[in-house]
């Protein structure tokens, strides 16, 4: 067997799915609209990944995944036309507002998730997928990114995987196979005969510790699903022996930045 042999497409799938981490639900992410509205402004992590697009020749943009805008506003000013797209409606409650609060009257929000039909979607010069390819078939998103792009695509994707909570999660006693992380992209882009450029953002690691054991409980279940009852005892046993106010500091996220251009 040689590596052109390997359906990478077909083992990403078979990985997301041995590793159980299903995207979340739409009404999961209206949610946490509201928290992340202004959470994007002044993000390292944003004008690293702002710095390395080329919007030479571009006037439109698709915004994938946009949440409430942190990639595609601060872009806004020097493009005719924004699209945003997520499949969380108060997300783009939040894109509206925060383009609003801008005056910017160039941004359009799209009501659609990766697995809709994207018949109507406009094709635009530049597209984007900022931290929002968490996706169960990820041949099938990269073929629309493509396909919505006249110019250039830009996405990033986790390295490896280093969830958030660590020490609780473990204490929790789920055993977690990391999900598929960017180099299946990588490999899935070149079965389609396409060459990306590849680069990496760094983005400090630092999560304010719970206000109390609910906030935990919260946190631990977005990462897992819900909670069974001997998870929550077990948890709650962890919560009590730790450190008050202890939080998770380490070295920084790395998201592969990859981007390719349209022959």
């Amino acid at each position: 067997m040689t590596i052109i042999d390997i359906d990478f497409g077909r083992l990403y799938r078979e990985h997301a799915l041995a590793a159980a981490r299903t995207p979340k639900p739409a009404t999961a992410w209206d949610a946490r609209a509201s928290e992340m509205q202004h959470r994007g402004r002044q993000s390292r992590y944003a004008e690293a990944f702002i710095a390395r697009m080329d919007l030479t020749g571009a006037a439109t943009l698709l915004d994938v995944g946009c949440g409430p805008g942190t990639i595609g506003l601060p872009l806004a000013a020097r493009l005719e036309r924004v699209y945003g797209l997520d499949y969380s409606s108060a997300m783009l409650d939040a894109l509206r507002a925060n383009a609003a609060e801008r005056g910017l009257a160039n941004i359009e929000a799209i009501h659609r998730a990766w697995e809709d039909d994207w018949s109507d979607v406009p094709v635009c010069d530049i597209v984007v997928a900022s931290r929002s390819t968490n996706v169960q078939d990820m041949t099938a998103a990269l073929v629309k990114l493509d396909s919505k792009a006249r110019r250039r695509v830009y996405l990033t994707h986790r390295v490896g995987d280093r969830p958030f909570d660590g020490g609780a999660i473990e204490a929790v006693g789920r055993k977690l196979l990391p999900p598929p992380d960017y180099i299946y992209i990588v490999n899935i882009l070149h079965g389609m005969g396409i060459h990306p450029r590849l680069d990496y953002i760094e983005s400090e690691y630092r999560l304010a510790p719970p206000a109390d054991f609910e906030e935990l409980a919260r946190r631990i279940a977005w990462s897992l699903g819900e909670l069974t009852r001997e998870e929550l005892a077990r948890l709650r046993a962890w919560y009590d022996r730790s450190p008050p106010g202890a939080g998770e500091t380490g070295a920084p996220m790395r998201w592969a930045f990859i981007s390719w251009e349209k022959l």
